[in-house]
């Protein structure tokens, strides 16, 4: 691979979408602080922490690669340019993404032999939607694998090397989290519904149209905050979770953005997965915190 920059590499990899796969994890453990005390395992959480993130850069990489391979990514589309502008090469990139997923496969491999053989059944779950999520993101079900991916796999992962067994308790968190990250690719994907159809490739917010799309984001910009409503009055969670309607005027301002590329096109929302990861950063920063309150007191 040519010489680069930090800032070359870090651009290629898409730190700002990592609050996606990182978030998930680190609500778990404090979920687990809060329901189970003090009895963790923080380094095997810390573990799994950095493991998905380099995860989730192997995935950004390998997206990026088949996304310009099957022409997605051109010069007059929005989005990763690292490729599109010729910053780095095709088989940069490739040999980028190649590396990554070993890295992050043998630290999976190091945390499977010091934790036990369910861990072996969630990681190839994990690498299987990193994989294969190119394909089925061409094929509409991207964002079931975001859920699967940057949901379900994680929390219920996170809970088994850490406590040493799996707490299906993690899935009542798993949901909101869940849904605010596939909302990022959501209106990613609105985003691009011109610049996929001319490529042939399907996703959900081609299917639903613009308008119906902006309504499903709405949902899942909203949902989060009510199913906690919900879960903190039933005593799921703690009556500190509320605190995560802090972030709700910031979600309602992604909202009323989406509604406006109904009639204002495609640029309207150019920057909306950013900004809807940075909701899904400080939903899911405050959402731990209120489990580490209510751990604490």
């Amino acid at each position: 691979m040519g010489k680069h920059t930090f800032k070359e590499w870090m651009i290629a990899v898409r730190p700002w979408s990592f609050p996606a796969s990182a978030m998930p994890v680190i609500v778990t453990v404090a979920y687990l602080f809060w329901s189970d005390g003090t009895s963790l395992n923080w380094l095997f959480g810390l573990w799994a922490l950095v493991n998905i993130v380099i995860f989730h850069a192997a995935g950004n990489t390998w997206s990026d690669w088949f996304d310009y391979r099957k022409k997605v990514d051109a010069d007059d589309t929005f989005g990763a340019k690292t490729l599109t502008s010729g910053m780095f090469t095709p088989d940069e990139i490739m040999k980028l993404s190649i590396a990554l997923t070993l890295v992050a496969c043998a630290g999976g491999a190091g945390l499977l032999a010091l934790t036990g053989l369910p861990l072996l059944w969630i990681g190839l779950g994990g690498l299987a939607c990193t994989l294969l999520y190119p394909f089925l993101k061409y094929h509409a079900l991207g964002d079931v694998v975001i859920l699967a991916a940057y949901a379900f796999l994680p929390t219920i992962g996170t809970s088994y090397v850490t406590t040493g067994a799996v707490d299906w308790n993690v899935l009542w968190i798993a949901l909101p989290v869940g849904l605010i990250t596939d909302g990022i690719l959501h209106c990613n994907n609105a985003r691009d519904i011109a610049t996929d159809r001319r490529c042939g490739v399907t996703t959900m917010a081609m299917g639903l149209g613009i308008k119906m799309s902006a309504l499903f984001y709405g949902f899942e910009m909203s949902f989060p905050y009510i199913w906690v409503g919900i879960c903190s009055i039933a005593g799921i969670m703690p009556v500190y979770t509320i605190l995560v309607f802090l972030t709700l005027p910031v979600a309602i301002a992604c909202i009323r953005t989406m509604r406006k590329s109904v009639d204002g096109g495609a640029s309207v929302i150019a920057d909306l997965d950013v900004r809807t990861a940075n909701v899904q950063l400080m939903f899911s920063l405050l959402l731990a915190a209120s489990f580490i309150i209510a751990g604490l007191l």
